[in-house]
């Protein structure tokens, strides 16, 4: 199929040639006033033509690529594309101004293979906190992002809900980031499955809250309409009602059953129906790119693209819509604060989130270590060392559950594993041997560190009673030499902290 390029390649190369999308309520709008349904594909090729060393083709860097697939989303009528991972040191200047030229939006997922929330062993800690913000800065420029997702199918079911704090902690981290940093405020989000268990207390939960930890919008991952269905057997019927009071614009991040192939995406006209539009705000059509799984709307052979019968399907049923279209001036705007879900057998999770996590402090307390875990380690290694170790000494410090965080839990995997290696390490009166585990710690000269640093993780660690008992031990030790005044502090943090220490003598 012969696609005419024109339309936008012929525009100037615009940073902001679409208005940007806000939030009313439960639902988006152009900056004009007019409301805005998504109408999206799911945009990320697999990893067949990946660069060396890399885990995922970004899809906003390859510009060749997004000049060749844009007028096929465009014959879809595609208003918003997601991605599911972007290199954030590349430059996505020219695929995200043809895309704006072409009036498309994006969702970006902030996570990547390597770094995210995982359901297994959820963590917010500062290597995931680093990579999102990294999306961010690196998005932030560009009035065609829509929102963000902190977050896809974390919590499966409902033995996994203890998760859903870690991905509420991250959404509440990034949007004060993007406040702090003098960003556009950008919206921020979760993807859901659809759990029959825990779909309705998951969107109530991300939904609850003050704006500054609740989410912005919520998406969930719909595939319960296959083929020729309808509004009443496929479940969107029962779906709508359960979210038909939720505060937030709520729509599908995923859509298109594809257990009877071709699709026929019959479920595109009711979707896009007054039977749907007062609550959902549209959906993304998963994907683009034919793979192994067959969800794709076109196949690449040789860099080119060939349209599959879904995708002429899809483009039937996207031409024949035409959703009532309200404007932001004339939507009411539902001002209280949503209820959060209590706790039951399908949603055990706690009211409390997880600590923002301190890169400074983490540094701070990894250069204080003198037993460190070797920087020739790989993290699939550190499972059984974290075992083996903390059958030895006590790392609540460093672990964290779905109510109870501890201190250094948000510090990367490395620097932790270092901790807790430090602490048998002192346990054992510094014995040589006790910093070894076969190779996998080594000792480290520990120079002193600047007060501030010291003081840092004391406040961290210290009780009440001890902060308040220090003061004095402050203005003492601010009198004496750099040189002392930092050794004095070293040795206060480690007995704090419950590790057995030799300080230094003042001579």
């Amino acid at each position: 199929m012969k696609v005419n390029n024109f339309l936008y390649l012929h525009l100037p190369l615009l940073v902001s040639a679409v208005p940007t999308i806000r939030i009313h309520g439960n639902k988006f709008f152009y900056d004009n006033g007019t409301q805005f349904y998504i109408k999206g594909v799911a945009y990320q090729k697999d990893t067949s033509d990946l660069s060396l060393g890399e885990m995922y083709v970004d899809p906003l860097a390859n510009e060749a690529a997004c000049k060749r697939d844009i007028p096929y989303l465009q014959e879809l009528h595609t208003n918003l594309i997601r991605v599911y991972a972007i290199h954030s040191s590349k430059s996505h200047d020219a695929c995200m101004n043809m895309l704006s030229n072409a009036g498309i939006y994006v969702l970006a997922d902030l996570s990547s293979p390597d770094e995210s929330i995982i359901t297994s062993d959820p963590s917010w800690n500062t290597d995931i906190y680093r990579r999102y913000t990294s999306v961010i800065d690196s998005l932030q420029k560009y009035d065609n992002v829509l929102g963000f997702f902190a977050g896809n199918e974390v919590i499966t079911n409902y033995t996994n809900t203890g998760a859903a704090p870690y991905i509420k902690a991250a959404i509440r981290d990034v949007k004060k980031y993007m406040v702090d940093k003098g960003y556009r405020n950008i919206p921020v989000g979760y993807s859901a499955n659809d759990d029959a268990d825990t779909r309705e207390k998951s969107a109530r939960y991300f939904a609850c809250g003050n704006e500054t930890e609740r989410a912005d919008f919520y998406g969930i991952n719909m595939y319960e309409w296959c083929g020729y269905s309808s509004f009443k057997t496929s479940g969107y019927e029962e779906r709508t009602k359960e979210f038909s009071d939720l505060n937030i614009p709520v729509f599908f991040s995923e859509y298109g059953c594809n257990s009877i192939r071709p699709r026929k995406f019959t479920e595109v006209e009711v979707l896009f129906s007054e039977q749907m539009t007062d609550v959902w705000a549209g959906g993304i059509v998963y994907m683009y790119f034919e793979e192994e799984n067959k969800y794709g709307l076109a196949s690449v052979k040789d860099g080119k693209i060939s349209t599959l019968e879904d995708f002429k399907n899809l483009k039937t049923r996207m031409e024949g819509i035409n959703p009532t279209v309200g404007s932001y001036f004339t939507t009411s705007k539902t001002e209280t604060t949503a209820s959060c879900p209590t706790a039951n057998k399908y949603w055990q999770v706690s009211p409390v989130l997880p600590p923002t996590p301190n890169d400074e402090l983490c540094q701070c307390l990894e250069k204080t270590l003198s037993c460190v875990a070797s920087h020739k380690l790989k993290e699939k290694e550190f499972g059984k060392l974290f075992a083996t170790v903390c059958g030895m000494v006590d790392c609540s410090e460093i672990t964290s559950n779905s109510s109870s965080f501890g201190t250094f839990s948000f510090c990367s995997p490395r620097q932790k594993l270092s901790f807790v290696m430090d602490k048998y390490y002192k346990s054992q009166e510094e014995e040589e041997t006790a910093c070894n585990f076969n190779g996998a710690a080594s000792i480290a000269r520990v120079y002193g560190q600047p007060k501030t640093c010291y003081q840092m993780i004391y406040s961290a660690t210290a009780t009440p009673d001890e902060e308040e008992s220090d003061k004095g031990y402050t203005n003492l030790s601010a009198s004496l030499s750099p040189v002392y005044t930092n050794t004095i502090y070293l040795c206060v943090i480690s007995v704090t902290i419950g590790i057995l220490t030799l300080c230094a003598t003042l001579a």
